[in-house]
């Protein structure tokens, strides 16, 4: 489990394409290094990924086609940085929400609007997706916990304050960047349930 409160960034220092699989390996240090054993679990950009091994500050996993397709690590190049949060362990503060590392879909930046003291973003997802986007509520860009600020068709920003952008790739996203999205388990459960009773209701 993770609580979508992104340590830092780390780089990718090395990529290793093999058949139907590739290794990442990248630079971890600090806080982010401690303790680290293989087996455990890291997201990048809030996916959710095993350390296969370890040297030093460099830490190698392995990467499924699905994987790659699926969520924007497939794009990730040598000299790229990813979001990293370490599993959350029992006891951890909750300081987001708590999050899956399963990515839902890719998204894509839209529009990056600066002001002196924050950063909006604004996400365009497809249309079936935004039944799961709901204003003030919760979401998980690139690993991080969000709350949505407004929602419109089906674009939805958020508001970004100079600590997420510091630590975070969200103070160099550009438009048309695609990004990691995993949707809120208990408004995504919500929804479906509302969703199977209505067309229940109806059937009958």
């Amino acid at each position: 489990m993770f609580t979508g409160i992104v340590q830092g960034m780390a780089e990718v220092v090395a990529i290793n394409k093999k058949e139907d699989f590739q290794t990442h390996t990248i630079r971890l240090t600090g806080e982010m290094n401690q303790g680290l054993m293989i087996g455990a679990s890291v997201a990048h950009n809030g996916c959710c990924l095993t350390v296969t091994k370890i040297e030093d500050e460099l830490i190698s996993f392995d990467l499924m086609q699905a994987t790659l397709k699926l969520t924007n690590l497939g794009k990730v190049e040598e000299g790229s940085f990813v979001n990293i949060e370490r599993a959350a362990k029992f006891g951890d503060e909750i300081g987001g929400h708590s999050m899956s590392g399963h990515i839902s879909l890719v998204g894509r930046v839209s529009k990056v609007i600066d002001t002196p003291n924050n950063r909006t973003i604004w996400f365009e997802l497809p249309d079936d997706a935004m039944k799961y986007v709901l204003a003030k509520g919760y979401i998980g860009l690139d690993g991080c916990s969000l709350t949505i600020g407004e929602v419109e068709g089906n674009h939805f920003s958020v508001h970004l304050i100079p600590e997420t952008l510091e630590r975070t790739l969200f103070g160099s996203r550009v438009e048309g960047d695609e990004i990691n999205v995993e949707f809120d388990p208990q408004t995504q459960a919500i929804v479906d349930t509302v969703e199977r009773v209505l067309e229940a209701k109806q059937l009958g």
